[in-house]
Parts: structure tokens; C-alpha cells; sequence
């Protein structure tokens, strides 16, 4: 007797679940301009790797004889998959069931473990495709009652994940209330055009605001990857935030208990060191391009930058330096001088966590004129986030090589300091330091006497040019020991340290870093 009926009844389910919402609910999808959740994971997955988990899990219809006549299937697609040849794990929102609210899902005993379950024991990285509309008072008519915010007991394991595999959040189509939440539960996250995020859309800032606001103002890309600085990268196209995902997971361990893939080394772009000679130019009020700096010294076509958008003042993101995955970040002089903003720091204390977690060295190209001043900057609490990007610094451990390549004032300056772990400092030439700027400083420590001169305005310059003499990297080079190096050399001393922090990495392995990852 052949079991072919059981396997025709696993073949029509199957054939259900896969119809989603059916119809309508795909064809509403396409008109909103957006693929449909099992269009996006053959984006992400290499050609026939996906393997669903729970794929029958909904709610089911039967007739008096209980023969299957329906299954509306559960609001998301879950499985495991092979990116670049490596193992991650996917949930996705499906929001043509029931807008991904969770239609058919059902709570009893023998459950299988979650998606993020399988990817906290599997030590695989984990990607959450989000699309979905959040809760709805739907669901209270349902169960018949309301029931308690407890969501922390299920979302306790995707804390675990972030300290231990790789996450990544792409905001596909909506992410309203647990999607608000899970896009910033990740390591890196990106959104597309036309899409947003919060907590509550318009209709529950209406109720509790009295404000009329469309959801492009409220958590557009607009809003998000540029002025709050809740999503890190925007992306065009769902392929393109798709093809990002598998970018980023390249620069990364599939967990804490592996080293990051080892690539192909490629040389620079365009590589000729003398440009390098020439890059800061000796006009103090004119700026050079960090983006090029940077691009000078890694591999060719290696930067993955983050949040390129938000918080312009430094650049952060992921690199390679002789196929090894690095941490890069600089000063960019051309938004805010380079100065540390609170935007800035946040950025920067960010990429820190990130390599300290996954064993990436870490990069830094100074060009620090010290934390932002004014009022604005007050206001953000500017202090504060200082204290807390000092405070990562010191309790890092991931090798750390910085190359000053003109200015290191201040608390800003010190924030590029640690002092123990494996940590390297170099100085160009260009390179000048200090407890503050000679022009702002001169005129506080010195202002009785320059006040007290017939031409003040000559005094003041008479001071600066004396204490400037004073500023030679070299003078603080004979008296500490601090290394000044030819500029044309950077690379070269860049790769020599990076391939000596391997070994410190190894060691690395198996031990959590001193401060657990936090978003």
C-alpha cells in the first residue's frame, strides 16, 4: 500500500502556501510597485538553496468529510539558505497575507523553534526581510480578549543573536510597531524608496498628536537614513538593498567563533603613493577628499561605507586591506570640519562594537579638530555622547591602527586614542596636535595680555605664530617616541599591521568582548 495520497495532500499544501494571499493579494503587492516575499528570496539565496522552515504552518479550512479546501498561510516565509556558499538563516515578511500582521500563525505545544532560535544554535547570521503592518486590534476580536505586551519573550534570543552571529534588518515595505523595532535589532539595516518606519503610523499620531502627517514625513528614508540615522543605508530598489545584504554579510564571520572570510587582495584604484604626498594640502583652511584617502588604501572597490548619509562628519564602513576584512572609518573636513557631532560619535562607537564582535582590525584616518561646539551641538547632548565614544574606545580590544593625517584636539582627539590592547599610532608629516586649536586657545589662555596690547589684533597673531612653532609633529616625535611616517608609506604599514593582528584575532576567538553589543 503506497503512502502517494499522503504525498499528493503534502504537494497541494505546499501548492496553497505558496498562491500567499492569493490573487488579489499579489496583484495588490505588484501595483504598490514591490515584489512579493518568494520573488525576494531567490534575490538573496544562491540559485536553489532555500529550504523552508514550518512552511505549512496557517490556518486551514476543511469540508464535512475533512478533506483540506483552503490554507491561508502565515504571514511571513522562513528558511535557511546559502549566501556566497555560506549558510544564513532568512525570515521574511508576506505581506499580501493579512498585510505580514501574522495571519495563520498559532501558538500550542510542539512548536518548532523560532527562525531566530535556528540561527542563535546554529551560529549562522541571521537577515529579516521586513514587510509587514504590525499588530492590529483585528487580532483582539479573534482571540477574545486582549492580551499583555510580553514581546520581550520572544524577542530575548534576537538580543543573544546580536552578540553572537551576524544580523542584518532590510525594510522592504512596512515596518510599523515589532517591525520598528526589529530594523534596528541588527548589526547594519537598510530601507528602499517608498517604504518607512515607526512605531505607530499616521492614524496613531492622529489620535494621540491631533497631527495630520503623511508617512513619507513621518519615517520616510528621508527621515531615517539622514536625520535620525535609525537606518543606516538607503537603497533604490529592493535588488539593490538585497544585493547590499550579501555585500555586508562578505566582511563577516557567519558567528564570534570564526575569523572573517579571507578575499582576493586587489591594489588600490589607481594607486600611485605620491598622490598620497600631495593629499592635505598646507592651507589650513582648505580641506582634501577622505573618500579618496580611504580609497588610497584599501583594496580596490572594497569600501562598503555606513550610513553614508548620516552623520557626514566621519566616515565609517567595511574594507579590505590585502583581502583581509577591516573596520575603516575617517574624518571627512568637508561636513562640519571633520569635527566629532553627536551623529558622528554614534557612528563611530557603532563600527567599534561591530569589530570588536567579529574580529575585524580596525582602521582610523584622523583628521580630528575635536568635538563640535555650539548651541545645536549642546542641545544634542554632545558631552555625553563623547563620554560614551571615549568609554567604547577604552573597552575595545579589536587590533586598532590609526594614521593622523593632520589634526588630533581635544576629547574628540583622544577618542582615537586606547591605551592597551593591540593599538599602533602613526603621524604624517601634516600631522598637528593638542589639548585645543592654537587659535581659540591663544585667545582664552592669553586674553588679559592681548587685551592689554595698544593693536590686540596683533598681539594675538604674534602669540598664535609663537606657540605654532611649537606644533612641529617632530618636536613631540623627540621628546615620545611617536612615529611620523612617509605618506606614500600608509598602505604598506596598514597591510603590515593588519596581517599581525590575525594571530590577536585567533586569540580573540571564543572569549566575548568586554561590552556586550548594543544598537
Amino acid at each position: 500500500m503506497s503512502w502517494q495520497p499522503e504525498v499528493d495532500e503534502l504537494a497541494e499544501r505546499q501548492r496553497l502556501v505558496e498562491q500567499m494571499g492569493g490573487p488579489e493579494g499579489v496583484a495588490r503587492q505588484h501595483s504598490r510597485g514591490k515584489l512579493t516575499v518568494r520573488e525576494r528570496i531567490p534575490l538573496l539565496a544562491d540559485p536553489g538553496s532555500f529550504r523552508e522552515l514550518g512552511g505549512l504552518r496557517g490556518r486551514s479550512s476543511y469540508d464535512d468529510q475533512g478533506n483540506l479546501t483552503g490554507l491561508v498561510p502565515q504571514g511571513r516565509v522562513e528558511g535557511m539558505c546559502l549566501v556566497d556558499g555560506r549558510k544564513i538563516v532568512v525570515t521574511a515578511g508576506d505581506f499580501t497575507v493579512r498585510g505580514g500582521s501574522g495571519g495563520g500563525d498559532h501558538g500550542g505545544l510542539g512548536q518548532e523553534p523560532s527562525a531566530s532560535q535556528r540561527a542563535l544554535e546554529w551560529r549562522i547570521p541571521y537577515v529579516r526581510l521586513l514587510d509587514a503592518a504590525g499588530g492590529s486590534v483585528r487580532s483582539f476580536e479573534e482571540i477574545g480578549r486582549t492580551y499583555l505586551p510580553d514581546g520581550n519573550s520572544f524577542t530575548y534570543p534576537e538580543i543573544l543573536l546580536m552578540n553572537t552571529v551576524p544580523v542584518v534588518s532590510a525594510v522592504l515595505g512596512a515596518a510599523a510597531g515589532i517591525g520598528a523595532l526589529h530594523t534596528n535589532l541588527a548589526h547594519w539595516n537598510v530601507m528602499v524608496e517608498g517604504t518607512q518606519v515607526f512605531p505607530g503610523g499616521p492614524p496613531v499620531v492622529k489620535a494621540a498628536l491631533g497631527l495630520d502627517i503623511t508617512k513619507e514625513e513621518l519615517g520616510g528614508p528621508q527621515v531615517h537614513t539622514i536625520v535620525s540615522g535609525v537606518v543606516d543605508n538607503y537603497a533604490a530598489t529592493e535588488p539593490q538593498a538585497i544585493e547590499m545584504i550579501r555585500d555586508f554579510l562578505s566582511y563577516l564571520p557567519s558567528s564570534v567563533d570564526e575569523l572573517p572570510p579571507l578575499h582576493e587582495p586587489f591594489d588600490p584604484v589607481d594607486h600611485d603613493p605620491d598622490e598620497l604626498l600631495d593629499l592635505v594640502p598646507k592651507d589650513p583652511r582648505r580641506t582634501h577628499d577622505a573618500h579618496r584617502l580611504i580609497e588610497l588604501v584599501v583594496d580596490e572597490g572594497s569600501l562598503f561605507e555606513i550610513a553614508p548619509r548620516h552623520g557626514r562628519a566621519r566616515i565609517t564602513g567595511l574594507a579590505r586591506i590585502e583581502g583581509h576584512p577591516v573596520g575603516i572609518m575617517a574624518n571627512d573636513p568637508r561636513h562640519l570640519g571633520g569635527a566629532t557631532d553627536v551623529a558622528a560619535g554614534a557612528k563611530a562607537a557603532r563600527l567599534i562594537q561591530l569589530c570588536d564582535l567579529f574580529h575585524l582590525p580596525l582602521v582610523d584616518l584622523v583628521d580630528e579638530p575635536g568635538l563640535m561646539v555650539g548651541p545645536d551641538s549642546e542641545r544634542q547632548g554632545i558631552e555625553r555622547a563623547g563620554a560614551r565614544l571615549v568609554c567604547i574606545n577604552n573597552l575595545s580590544r579589536t587590533p586598532w591602527i590609526a594614521i593622523i593625517v593632520r589634526r588630533l584636539y581635544g576629547v574628540g582627539g583622544q577618542a582615537h586614542h586606547r591605551p592597551a590592547g593591540m593599538f599602533r599610532r602613526y603621524a604624517w608629516p601634516s600631522a598637528r596636535w593638542g589639548s585645543m586649536h592654537i587659535a581659540g586657545g591663544a585667545s582664552a589662555a592669553y586674553r588679559r595680555e592681548i587685551e592689554a596690547a595698544d593693536d590686540p589684533d596683533a598681539k594675538r597673531i604674534e602669540i598664535e605664530e609663537r606657540l605654532s612653532s611649537l606644533g612641529s609633529p617632530f618636536r613631540t616625535a623627540e621628546a615620545t617616541g611617536q612615529d611620523i611616517i612617509d605618506p606614500r608609506d600608509t598602505r604598506a604599514v596598514v597591510a603590515e599591521f593588519v596581517e599581525d593582528a590575525q594571530r590577536v584575532l585567533l586569540h580573540h576567538l571564543g572569549t566575548p568582548p568586554p561590552l556586550p553589543y548594543l544598537p
